[in-house]
């Protein structure tokens, strides 16, 4: 496999290095970023042997897989950061998008995951961190089932090849790399969070349907309305609306919508 970097996002100023096996590709972008490196660098890996997912968890990383971290440096003010989960979502489905013929199904889950009917395809980790010069230093880490998928999870999980798509890690991550510049754009260095808003939310999974959402030892249910101007997710709950900063999304039978919030069946994915 030989990554490629889109031509476009040369002439935007991005880099790319890329490693057989490493450790985490997130890991090496912030040790990067702490050595004075300016950002705009995409660190890929081939294998890792200790990627992460949110909360610490282990996140398999095979080959055949993409496994990428791209290194922005003073990004947009610190309390923009985290809106970078949401353009970096955008980006990620607009790549993969053509590669499975504009499916329907594909769709984005708040907060950080791409899915195919309710299945897992990829997920995207945030990390931020001060560097000795006093810059914000901002890694997102993603990690896309191109070829194989983990088994035995306790949500549901796919692949981009099983899907019939004819790709190879190589030929998202270049797809990926034209994207990510343009909607970096478009979000104007956070100044422009609402147009990402709005274009997250028409390619949500579940907008509209009943969802659980785990908030560590509570489960949460109710209609999945919107995401509010800080990407907060509302949740119709049958005592009235919620706003959850953080939890884990757990879709329903996403082909029946939810009339009432508080009714449905539910199913754990």
């Amino acid at each position: 496999m030989t990554l490629r970097l889109a031509k476009s996002a040369q002439s935007a100023g991005f880099r790319l290095e890329s490693f057989d096996t490493i450790g985490s590709t997130n890991d090496e972008a912030m040790r990067r970023a702490q050595s004075g490196d300016p950002g705009r660098l995409w660190i890929l890996a081939h294998e890792q042997t200790s990627g992460r997912g949110r909360h610490g968890r282990n996140w398999t990383s095979p080959r055949g897989n993409l496994h990428a971290s791209l290194l922005l440096v003073d990004p947009a003010p610190v309390d923009k950061a985290p809106e970078l989960g949401f353009v970096a979502g955008l980006a990620l489905i607009s790549a993969i998008r053509p590669f499975l013929e504009n499916d329907p199904q594909l769709g984005l889950k708040w907060p950080n995951d791409l899915v195919h009917n309710g299945a897992k395809l990829a997920g995207i980790l945030l990390a931020g961190s001060r560097t000795p010069d006093g810059r914000f230093a901002c890694v997102i880490g993603m990690g896309v089932n191109c070829a194989v998928h983990p088994e035995g999870l306790a949500y549901p999980t796919n692949d981009l090849v099983s899907l019939g798509a004819s790709c190879t890690a190589d030929d998202v991550f270049e797809a990926l790399s034209a994207q990510m510049p343009l909607w970096l754009e478009k979000w104007r260095l956070g100044d422009n969070f609402e147009a990402i808003r709005q274009a997250w939310l028409a390619n949500a999974a579940g907008v509209g349907l009943q969802i659980r959402v785990s908030l560590g030892q509570q489960i949460l249910e109710g209609l999945f309305e919107t995401i509010d101007p800080q990407g907060r997710l509302i949740v119709r709950t049958q005592q009235g609306a919620r706003i959850i900063e953080a939890g884990d999304v757990f879709l329903s039978d996403h082909n029946k919508p939810a009339t009432t919030a508080g009714q449905g069946r539910q199913n754990d994915q």
